[in-house]
């Protein structure tokens, strides 16, 4: 009986460090990087405050796929290039602070829709390799994006802001000054702590998404995704659409990356035009898995965890490098490396905890049969 006792112990403990290892590696990382970053606490906390702000509801967008089966949505980068042509029209417009936030999102809502339903209609189409084809369609819109954003603008889309357009007379500048709405969700209701800027506004718009998806689980549509995201077949057999469920997923996470992109870059008060989208998708997505989410499985601590671990690597890599090596730039390369390490390291573990999973259903069925015959 003790044997049987310590033995699940042990898988207990394997199980911890298996379902965690990601997490616990970017923590032994911490611990060991920020002394030799010799970072204070003040300027570490206000800059996990500012991340938090920034970064919090496009990570959250990635919640509602996982839930229906389909893996990590790499495709918000979709309705992030929305997000960014609503903004290049409200700085067109020289529309300013919290109504140019709120128009921003009624431009280019249609657009993140029209975009989220095609990329669930390929993804039907691509079922068990949805991750890989989200990604590919990233770059696929993003060719579209860029031939409307530096062609059609100012040529057949009427842009009459001289400062966003090229000298040429058509196309977007490269940069954006976002003087119209820079940090104006941030700073809508002002307070400061110990002289760290709290953007509580935007924290309430994170608490209001937080609030949603707990809602949104526990609705019928919420029940269906997760009933398509266990087994397809059963829940076609029970009768849900599962195509529809799956395209619905989709359309909700790319609306919620567009909001998210807008957030994102209020508050940096820049706009990239053909570069900000690009790395969200990637950076959003290690930050969840280093939260310790995997591609079957994914909750809101994960994403604050995430965030929170990921970006404490970013603000101290480059500092802890210029202490061992002394030169800053291997933190750089440290940090652009790990960004892109992190997920396949994810994926690989997300494969090998399968096997695992199954080997300690495994010894559960052995251990269940031997107290049975101990019992007689």
């Amino acid at each position: 009986m003790n044997n049987i006792k310590s033995q699940e112990n042990k898988n207990k403990v394997q199980r911890f460090f298996i379902n965690n290892a990601v997490p616990l590696l970017f923590i032994l990382f911490a611990v060991l990087a920020i002394p030799m970053s010799d970072l204070s606490v003040e300027y570490l906390i206000a800059e996990m405050i500012t991340r938090l702000a920034r970064y919090s509801f496009l990570v959250l967008a990635l919640l509602i796929p996982v839930i229906a089966g389909m893996g990590m949505n790499f495709g918000i980068v979709l309705g992030a290039m929305a997000g960014q042509i609503g903004l290049i029209f409200v700085m067109d417009w020289n529309v300013m602070g919290i109504p140019a936030f709120f128009l921003a999102i009624i431009i280019s809502m249609p657009l993140a829709i029209f975009l989220g339903w095609m990329a669930g209609i390929a993804l039907n189409h691509a079922k068990g390799r949805e991750m890989v084809t989200s990604y590919i369609l990233g770059f696929f819109i993003n060719g579209v994006y860029q031939l409307i954003v530096l062609y059609s603008m100012g040529s057949i889309i009427p842009i009459s802001n001289s400062q966003i357009v090229l000298p040429r007379g058509y196309g977007i500048r490269n940069a954006i000054d976002l003087v119209n709405l820079r940090k104006s969700v941030d700073r809508l209701i002002p307070l400061e702590i110990n002289g760290i800027e709290i953007p509580v506004m935007t924290f309430i718009l994170v608490a209001i998404l937080c609030v949603f998806i707990i809602w949104f689980r526990k609705t019928k549509l919420g029940q269906d995704m997760r009933a398509v995201g266990q087994n397809m077949e059963v829940a076609r057999n029970a009768g849900i659409p599962v195509e529809r469920t799956r395209i619905l997923a989709i359309v909700i996470s790319t609306v919620l990356a567009c909001i998210g992109q807008i957030i994102f870059l209020q508050n940096i008060g820049t706009m990239n035009t053909y570069n900000s989208h690009e790395q969200i998708g990637m950076f959003s997505i290690a930050a969840l898995l280093v939260g310790g989410a995997s591609v079957a499985k994914a909750s809101i601590k994960n994403a604050f965890v995430g965030i929170i671990l990921f970006h404490i690597m970013f603000v101290v890599a480059p500092r802890a490098g210029k202490t061992l090596m002394g030169e800053a730039q291997i933190g750089e390369y440290f940090r652009v490396f790990v960004s892109y390490a992190i997920i396949a390291i994810a994926l690989a573990l997300h494969a090998w905890r399968k096997n695992k999973e199954a080997e300690f259903a495994r010894r559960s069925l052995r251990v269940d049969a031997d107290a049975a015959g101990t019992s007689e």
